[in-house]
Formats: C-alpha cells, sequence, structure tokens
C-alpha cells in the first residue's frame, strides 16, 4: 500500500468523506517515519498536527516527580494527538513516543481548519474526532474510579 492509502481506506470505511473532500486534503498528508523512542510531541510544544498510524504504537505520558506516568496508547489505525494542545495550539504538557518503529500521515492544524472551511463532511469529521477524544478521556476517568490497576490493564 502506498503511504496515503492505507489512510484513505480508514477513512472510506469509517466515515462520510466524498473522494472531492479526499482529494481536497490529499496535498497536505505527509509521511513521517519514527524509530523507537522517537517523539512526535514533547511537554511544553505547540501539537501542530495530527498523525494517522500506518504502522507502528505510540504512548502519551507525562512526568511526575521523575516518573513517567502512560496516559494512552495510539496503534495501527488510530491517531496520534495531543488533541487539547492540538485544538487550543497550546503548550502540551504530555508526550508522545514512539514504542517501536512507525509510520504515520500527518496533517497540520491549519491543514484542518481550512477542511473544515470547504467541507461540511470535514466538519463533521472533526466533531466525531472530537466526540471519540471525549469518549477515551471519560473511560479513563472512569476506569480510575471502577477499576483496579489489573483491570485497567486488560482493557487495554
Amino acid at each position: 500500500m502506498s503511504d496515503f492509502t492505507q489512510f484513505k481506506t480508514w477513512l472510506n470505511q469509517v466515515s462520510f468523506l466524498t473522494e472531492q473532500d479526499c482529494a481536497m486534503f490529499q496535498a497536505n498528508l505527509r509521511t513521517e517515519h519514527f524509530t523507537a523512542k522517537d517523539f512526535f510531541l514533547q511537554e511544553n510544544q505547540v501539537c501542530k498536527k495530527i498523525g494517522f498510524v500506518n504502522k507502528g504504537l505510540f504512548r502519551m505520558y507525562y512526568l511526575q516527580d521523575g516518573k513517567e506516568i502512560n496516559t494512552h496508547f495510539s496503534m495501527e489505525n488510530n491517531f496520534v494527538v495531543n488533541y487539547d494542545s492540538f485544538l487550543q495550539q497550546s503548550a502540551s504538557k504530555y508526550y508522545l513516543q514512539a514504542l517501536e518503529d512507525a509510520e504515520i500521515v500527518s496533517f497540520d492544524f491549519e491543514t484542518l481548519q481550512e477542511a473544515y472551511a470547504k467541507s461540511h463532511n470535514w466538519e463533521r469529521f472533526g466533531r466525531l474526532m472530537a466526540e471519540v477524544s471525549y469518549k477515551i478521556t471519560t473511560n479513563r476517568v472512569e476506569g480510575f474510579l471502577f477499576l483496579d490497576a489489573e483491570a485497567r490493564y486488560l482493557q487495554l
């Protein structure tokens, strides 16, 4: 598969974006490669892009008293992003790091805003991404409230 084929296949399977929507966006897609331990984002940087994971695994974590606390994992066919930092274009409190060699297809904040302005389908896509982000956050909070560490690990 070409670099963008996997992302486009995913879009066609899980969304309502038309060929025209995808074509408008494709010129702004970038393929990036990471080796294990490379950073997609570091604390205090602004998350300027979203990455669709073609291959590999990323983790989101923060430091507390020098200890790394994992908060989320992004696997293949998912997005790697600090969504709060991305939406607000503000400094991140988290690190996003490749756990293994990885390939992503990325697009930046300006590209997504431009797509929103040109297509209601892209606006809908953005809303659905926000809903997924909300569900992930809610599941994490409820996991801490209702599950022990082993049950949270098994849920992963």
